[in-house]
């Protein structure tokens, strides 16, 4: 599990931790594609009514995939800092 939540890391995939509402999910997918965190989560909802159920699957499994913003920061190696001369 951890494999794929560095892959959805390295995807920009990261769970929203100031811009969150419930788990950061939407925020965290708007993000990535360049939308703000309201409309993710406008077109999730209209998504859910147009396709009913699949969400309710899917934003908990994204849940428990999606790194946090903390923890993808926490587990970035510390590189040190260059001189230059």
């Amino acid at each position: 599990m951890n494999d794929i939540r560095q892959s959805f890391a390295q995807h920009g995939l990261l769970r929203s931790r100031d811009r969150r509402v419930l788990g950061g999910v939407c925020a965290g997918l708007g993000h990535r594609f360049g939308l703000s965190p309201w409309t993710a989560r406008l077109l999730f909802v209209l998504l859910l009514l147009v396709v009913p159920g699949s969400q309710i699957l899917v934003y908990p499994i994204l849940w428990i995939l999606m790194p946090s913003e903390e923890a993808a920061f926490a587990q970035r190696p510390q590189t040190p800092p260059t001189t230059a001369s």
